[in-house]
């Protein structure tokens, strides 16, 4: 299992895949209908713990069941592909978990990660969420990225009023 390529490349794959799949969760969910749990993350608390960490440990008992599964069930290709999808998704809760709650927050002794350029920029996107609560970036490791490309989306859209952005007001 662990000498097949294809375990490791759906391990990555799950892994990658998580990122976007935490940002639509994040911005459709979190900052929608559970906006009610989430909203402790976003205001000043005292404590090691606030009520928004109920939902980081969502995905955690389906990448369990998987990977116990996998190994329980038997000794097929099937089965070591469901370990790898459970690793994938555990490889990035515990990546997101370093860099959000142990680098940006301070949760964790991991400062040391602001020497690379990648996870200053990440930490500056993220804080720039948390300064306006519900507009992008919604993604951690891609925040950066989605930053800019929620930057240039507004930067193309006319606004309503805004003079110049439309054809009727050119007359």
């Amino acid at each position: 299992m662990l000498s097949d390529p294809l375990f490791w490349l759906v391990t990555f794959v799950v892994a990658a895949a998580m990122e976007p799949w935490s940002m639509w969760v994040h911005g459709r969910m979190w900052h929608g209908a559970l906006w009610w749990g989430h909203r402790s993350h976003h205001e000043p608390h005292t404590g090691r713990f606030e009520l928004n960490d109920v939902f980081a440990a969502m995905h955690a008992p389906l990448a369990m069941l998987l990977i116990i599964y996998g190994f329980e069930a038997g000794d097929t290709r099937l089965h070591h592909m469901l370990i790898a999808v459970g690793y994938g998704m555990t490889m990035f809760g515990v990546s997101y978990f370093i860099v959000h709650d142990g680098f940006i927050h301070g949760r964790l002794p991991v400062q040391f990660l602001a020497r690379f350029r990648y996870f200053r920029r990440v930490r500056n996107a993220h804080n720039a969420h948390h300064i306006r609560e519900h507009v992008p970036p919604y993604g951690l490791f891609l925040g950066p990225q989605e930053l800019r490309w929620h930057r240039a989306r507004r930067q193309r859209t006319p606004r309503i009023g805004d003079p110049g952005k439309h054809r009727a007001s050119a007359r």
